[in-house]
């Protein structure tokens, strides 16, 4: 089954905290988009792997996008490995995205600096949607090539170079992160997540004269035919 678009993170609940509005308003207007998890978030300080599961289901049926996949590869033992390069790269050519999303793979972002498995997620995809490409390598499919891949999670210092305007999807987003109980409605934890994100969200659209906004990284210059699209 084709996709517009998957979005890619570490563990449950990264695509909802970084990607979701997006999805959201993707899927409204008639795109497909897809969710893939590297780890079952196993190590989170709230919730067991099977609790996190739920959650997962439980958000994507909110934000609209199908959970295509979540992968066993160690909740902070996430490694960047030419296995695993082939194996989501596997899935690439099924899934054939013209865009994926993926964090940062730079240190410095996160709790006390960077979470190391949400580096190693983004490194992992750059190199899965490269090795995508190659007629050689010994993967399922035929070759496809992504068009963009696309980073959040931006570390400091880092600044967004383009902004997505999530204002119209925001009610629905903080719904989806809701249903990460374990994660963000968890009266063990000190923390107010939900609140941190919808000021990080308005952090952004300060940026993009919006409401609320979530913020990517391109890392290539990109083709434009119609000036005016950027304006839009």
């Amino acid at each position: 089954m084709e996709y517009d678009l998957i979005s890619i993170g570490a563990h449950p609940d990264d695509v909802e905290v970084g990607t979701c509005g997006v999805l959201i308003s993707l899927n409204k207007m008639g795109y497909r988009t897809g969710i893939v998890y590297l780890t079952a978030g196993e190590m989170g300080t709230g919730g067991t792997a099977d609790m996190r599961a739920e959650e997962s289901l439980a958000a994507a049926k909110v934000i609209g996008s199908d959970l295509i996949k979540t992968y066993d590869w160690g909740d902070c033992q996430l490694f960047d490995t030419y296995e695993r390069r082939l194996e989501l790269a596997a899935l690439i050519r099924e899934c054939r995205p013209k865009i994926i999303l993926a964090p940062d793979p730079h240190i410095g972002h996160g709790r006390r600096q960077s979470h190391p498995d949400h580096v190693a997620a983004g490194q992992i995809v750059i190199n899965a949607a490269n090795f995508a490409t190659l007629k050689k390598l010994p993967i399922e499919g035929e070759s496809y090539l992504t068009r963009r891949v696309f980073q959040y999670f931006l570390p400091p210092g880092k600044t967004a170079n383009f902004v997505v305007d999530i204002s119209d999807s925001f009610d629905q987003w903080i719904k989806a992160l809701k249903c990460h109980k374990s994660q963000f409605m968890n009266s063990d934890k000190s923390k107010d997540y939900i609140w941190s994100l919808e000021s990080m969200a308005r952090s952004f659209c300060i940026q993009a004269g919006c409401k609320y906004g979530q913020g990517f990284y391109n890392t290539e210059p990109m083709k434009i035919v119609d000036i005016f699209d950027l304006v839009k």
